[in-house]
């Protein structure tokens, strides 16, 4: 008997048929990795065929125990300040996402988003966030709006994830390596690979319009874009990424805006979810929570 997992497919052959209103995504503004899950969401014209709640950028205890000390991801009703969150999707007004996990996937002890849920069986499909990339790429083609566009095309496969390590290692986790750097030594090895990777990217793209092609965008422009577009506000400050800002790199600011004006992205960028975000859910990082005015986005 398969063991339960948090990191299923959805396609035809799967127990998880592709199918209008049958899925639900419970994603942040704020978090980067579950941001892409959003644009490509966006991108493909998904928006009819999968739901999203937005869960509050503001970590918060999630257990009334007072020995549990951990934080995280919480539902809330939309208010004044965060007016794209919702409430728990799966009916049961879960307060946390730690007892949504609790509930459909008992005894993990990580409770992130992004989470691609079932609500025909109420089951947790993929937590895994490169993995829904994907599946919102693949599988819902015979839904979607704009099924032509393919961010994973099969020519370009290994230059994507080629590529995709080096992004990844040196920036969509080289700023978090640097940010909750606890030791000089730590932070300095961070910070030497985010702007080693931002070169090696500003140079890639004073050729090419896209990361891996010139003329198409891909699932690696994507997992780039969330952290350019993060940059000047969040981790030049918060995560102490501060030898040089995204706007003085000309291809990459460039690159950044044209990434932004594609239709549907802007959308999932939202400023104030991200600087809530970092500056008041890491306290190592900013311990009074005081969140800065930043650029006139």
């Amino acid at each position: 008997m398969a063991q339960p997992s948090l990191r299923n497919w959805i396609n035809s052959s799967s127990i998880y048929k592709p199918a209008v209103n049958r899925y639900h995504l419970i994603a942040s503004l704020g978090c980067p990795y579950a941001s892409r899950c959003l644009i490509v969401r966006t991108l493909k014209g998904l928006q009819d065929v999968i739901g999203v709640t937005i869960v509050s950028p503001i970590f918060a205890k999630t257990s009334l125990d007072p020995i549990d000390e951990h934080i995280g991801w919480w539902f809330s009703d939309p208010t004044p300040e965060f007016p794209e969150c919702s409430s728990d999707p799966s009916g049961n007004n879960f307060r946390t996402l730690r007892e949504f996990y609790d509930k459909f996937f008992p005894g993990t002890k990580r409770f992130s988003v992004p989470v691609l849920f079932d609500k025909e069986t109420l089951t947790i499909v993929n937590t895994e966030s490169a993995e829904i990339m994907r599946i919102l790429n693949d599988s819902f083609n015979e839904f979607a709006t704009n099924p032509q566009m393919d961010l994973f095309p099969p020519q370009l496969a290994d230059q994507i994830n080629e590529t995709n390590q080096w992004v990844y290692d040196g920036l969509n986790n080289g700023v978090y390596k640097a940010g909750l750097a606890k030791t000089q030594s730590d932070y300095d090895f961070g910070a030497k690979g985010v702007f080693e990777t931002l070169d090696r990217l500003e140079n890639i793209l004073s050729q090419q319009r896209y990361v891996i092609s010139p003329e198409q965008i891909t699932d690696t422009d994507i997992r780039v874009f969330v952290s350019l577009i993060r940059f000047d506000e969040a981790y030049f400050t918060a995560f102490r990424c501060n030898k040089r800002r995204i706007e003085d790199y000309p291809n990459l600011s460039n690159y950044t805006r044209d990434i932004y004006q594609h239709p549907g992205v802007a959308a999932t960028v939202n400023m104030n979810h991200i600087r809530n975000f970092f500056f008041k859910s890491f306290p190592s990082v900013s311990p009074f929570g005081i969140v800065p005015i930043g650029p006139n986005y």
